[in-house]
């Protein structure tokens, strides 16, 4: 069925979302598969994102492991994380439907800062909306978007995280969206986002795929990447979901680890519901009223997933795990001294998972984490977590 990935996804929305969510559809089959689509946006990619990414190969913790670890290097393009890549595509679809404002959610604020570089660059307005706790969190992520021309709004209902953020973006969508994109930044929410989203980040596995044959002359044997909502991770399992041999490992947050706080490990310890237009797995409780997330990374404090991972996890493709706040941190600080690469806190989940369990890997194997992003923007929360321990 359309829109779905197994029983996962779908358009569970008000019936005023139905006509943009149609127009984006409609879009992207129309617009998008184009020679001059495609050419223009691979020319932003290039030459002014910065792709493609090198795979970098870390050899002071590979001889720690006993297997080769290798990073995608997304930490290395425009404004500093793989988000540029879908808004860079959304973007310029928006542009050529004839939409002169971006609006987008963001967490962390990598996805709002790559969506203000983005409109900078197209000529089109900006407004981005943001929980008031990631505003405090994520202040200097904050001052980039509105040195780019962003209009920011801080979003003080519910939790003041992502999942709030989402909502406030969705309403203002429903009275603008004549003259609006929403450019949604990761691969949940409502048909065709999942999709759309998909399409845009995997770039990430298909250059992971060529650049392993250029070096190794064969696949990876695991890839492994941090899982929020899920864009950064299925734009690098994507193009091995076909590939047996591969290892597909997905890594959530578990917050602190400490019995009843709060964590955003949907898919380990969620259930099945529908939240931001999509039916996926999301924490919540009895009743099926949404609860709380955590994570000491912003970008990955969402109580839900993206379709498509709670499909992988479903169906067996993927495995997926959970790396609590201290774990993650203790991996940021290794990458930094042993290889020099400050990681962003998202990605560092991935890499803990790595780190913790080389056991899990044959001697001599390759494996590839996705580097999401870089660990500038995190600094605040870095300093102040290590001097409260």
């Amino acid at each position: 069925m359309k829109g779905y990935f197994g029983d996962f996804g779908g358009q569970f929305v008000p019936e005023l979302l139905m006509p943009p969510l149609l127009e984006v559809e409609k879009a992207m089959e129309e617009i998008l598969p184009t020679r001059e689509f495609q050419d223009e946006l691979n020319d932003l990619l290039r030459n002014y994102a910065g792709r493609e990414t090198p795979l970098t190969h870390c050899p002071t913790l590979s001889q720690e492991l006993g297997f080769n670890l290798w990073l995608k290097r997304e930490d290395l393009l425009h404004t500093g994380a793989h988000k540029v890549n879908n808004t860079l595509g959304q973007g310029l679809l928006a542009k050529r439907m004839g939409k002169t404002t971006l609006i987008a959610e963001t967490g962390a604020g990598q996805h709002g800062v790559a969506t203000a570089a983005t409109a900078a660059r197209l000529g089109l307005n900006c407004v981005i909306y943001m929980g008031a706790e990631d505003v405090a969190r994520q202040s200097s992520n904050v001052r980039r978007m509105r040195l780019l021309g962003a209009e920011v709004h801080s979003v003080a209902s519910g939790t003041a995280t992502l999942k709030d953020a989402i909502n406030e973006t969705l309403r203002a969508w429903i009275s603008s969206h004549e003259t609006t994109h929403y450019c949604f930044g990761t691969a949940a929410g409502p048909h065709p986002f999942p999709t759309l989203v998909r399409i845009f980040q995997s770039v990430i596995g298909k250059e992971t795929k060529a650049a392993m044959y250029e070096k190794k002359n064969r696949l990876p044997d695991a890839v492994v990447a941090c899982v929020g909502g899920g864009s950064n991770a299925i734009g690098m399992f994507h193009p091995f979901i076909n590939e047996e041999g591969v290892r597909i490992i997905g890594v959530e947050a578990a917050g602190t680890g400490e019995p009843g706080c709060y964590s955003s490990a949907s898919i380990t310890t969620g259930r099945p519901g529908v939240l931001h237009g999509c039916h996926s797995m999301l924490l919540q409780d009895k009743t099926g009223q949404i609860e709380p997330s955590h994570s000491i990374s912003a970008g990955l404090d969402y109580p839900g997933v993206g379709p498509e991972h709670a499909w992988l996890n479903k169906t067996g493709r993927a495995e997926y795990h959970k790396i609590k706040d201290a774990d993650a941190l203790a991996a940021l600080q290794k990458l930094c001294r042993a290889e020099g690469i400050l990681p962003a806190l998202e990605s560092s989940h991935a890499l803990a998972w790595v780190l913790q369990n080389p056991g899990s890997f044959a001697k001599g194997s390759d494996v590839v984490v996705n580097l999401s992003g870089r660990g500038d923007k995190d600094m605040d929360i870095i300093n102040n977590a290590l001097e409260e321990n």
